[in-house]
């Protein structure tokens, strides 16, 4: 069982910087495919950034685009998030998520789900 370890959280103003991070507990295992998502209180959770790193892949939800990037560091097997330009409507627990096989079930767990989820991390903006 692979453990995803997320980090970087806090209070900001609306305009300021986060950066998220990613780890996993098993030395061995890669975060070349690994998603980021969002859940604020009474909304749904919300697919904010994903990364595919082995094929050059990336993605950004339409609401983050342009102000959120997600990058890998291969050698610390970490996986970020940069938030800029924050926005009181970015309050949310944020959560990375990795398939079980990242090499054979990366596309399938973008279509039905990831195996592996964080306990999350919590970001606040204030207007």
């Amino acid at each position: 069982q692979v453990q995803l370890v997320e980090s970087g959280g806090g209070s900001v103003q609306a305009g300021g910087s986060l950066r998220l991070s990613c780890a996993a507990s098993a030395y061995n295992y890669s975060l070349d495919c690994t998603g980021w998502f969002r859940q604020a209180p009474g909304k749904e959770r919300e697919r904010v950034a994903f990364i595919w790193n082995s094929r050059g892949s990336t993605y950004y939800g339409d609401s983050v685009k342009g102000r959120f990037t997600i990058s890998i560091d291969n050698a610390k097997n970490t996986v970020y998030l940069q938030l800029n330009s924050l926005k009181p409507e970015d309050t949310a627990m944020y959560y990375c998520a990795a398939p079980r096989n990242p090499v054979y079930d990366c596309t399938y767990s973008m279509l039905y789900g990831y195996s592996y989820w964080g306990q999350g991390t919590q970001v606040t903006v204030s207007s």
